[in-house]
């Protein structure tokens, strides 16, 4: 018997500490999500990894736990008019397809790979954090670019969700503000195309044996408690300090996901040790 005990079902037997950790980070992604329009990905993969799940599993079972968080997060956007339902749905054409290649090729690639490819996503979204801060009261004006647009960005999204275990809000959120959408409607928005991505892209990782379904269940409820507070701080906070706040809070992701990589990457995780 490991340190979580025994299997049930297929489900495995959490202790405690493993429990109050995973329920801590759905509330912590959740009010991420609310107030970035992100998955919370980026925190929860760690920390699926940190309870004893390989990096493809816990990919997978933070795209699972997203589906929850991101039906609350979207209920708190729509009820204050901060979605665009017609760049939603282009969205979704996009990451229902993109997701499928991205849940393949997170079967077929190294660990290691995967965890780099985790780095310079992050590293990409910090960097278009801070060359653009959008505006408040913008719209997307509806038209056949925009529309190709929303399918395209759909797509990189789907990619990311399927391959990385994050809903792609880094990326949505950025394409959204540069088609014209204010910062709020671009995280709504966001949340309403992470469920989609999540539900096809579960789907395909539950055939492949990859989803941790308890895990993904107790990070999804905790999530989906706490988005609500992040959308109502969302409000709260002008554009410019939310941007700030987010590029702080990745920085310090990324230098946690750099050590993690690096330990798993032949080459350098032996570079360290003495002779």
């Amino acid at each position: 018997m490991n340190r979580r005990g025994l299997s049930i079902l297929g489900f495995e037997t959490l202790d405690w500490r493993t429990v109050g950790l995973l329920a801590l980070v759905g509330v912590m992604a959740g009010v991420l999500s609310g107030l970035f329009g992100v998955g919370g990905g980026s925190i929860i993969v760690p920390a699926l990894v940190w309870a004893g799940l390989s990096q493809k599993e816990a990919s997978a079972t933070s795209l699972a736990s997203m589906i929850l968080m991101s039906v609350s997060g979207v209920a708190s956007y729509a009820a204050a008019g901060n979605v665009d339902w017609l760049a939603a749905l282009m969205l979704t054409l996009g990451t229902v397809a993109g997701t499928q290649v991205g849940t393949w090729l997170l079967d077929k690639l190294p660990e290691a790979a995967l965890r780099w490819l985790y780095v310079i996503f992050l590293c990409s979204v910090i960097a278009e954090q801070l060359m653009r801060v959008p505006e408040r009261n913008s719209r997307i004006v509806p038209g056949l670019g925009s529309s190709l647009t929303a399918i395209g960005v759909g797509i990189l999204i789907g990619l990311l969700s399927g391959l990385l275990g994050v809903g792609g809000g880094g990326v949505a959120v950025p394409a959204l503000t540069m088609m014209g959408a204010s910062d709020l409607v671009a995280r709504g928005t966001s949340l309403l195309a992470i469920f989609p991505s999540s539900v096809s892209g579960t789907a395909a990782n539950m055939r492949r044996g990859l989803v941790h379904l308890r895990n993904g269940l107790l990070v999804g409820f905790s999530a989906a408690v706490s988005t609500p507070l992040g959308s109502l701080a969302a409000r709260s906070v002008s554009a410019r300090a939310g941007t700030y706040l987010f590029v702080l809070y990745l920085m310090i992701v990324v230098a946690r996901s750099i050590y993690a990589a690096a330990k798993v990457t032949p080459g350098l995780h032996t570079a360290h040790r003495p002779h």
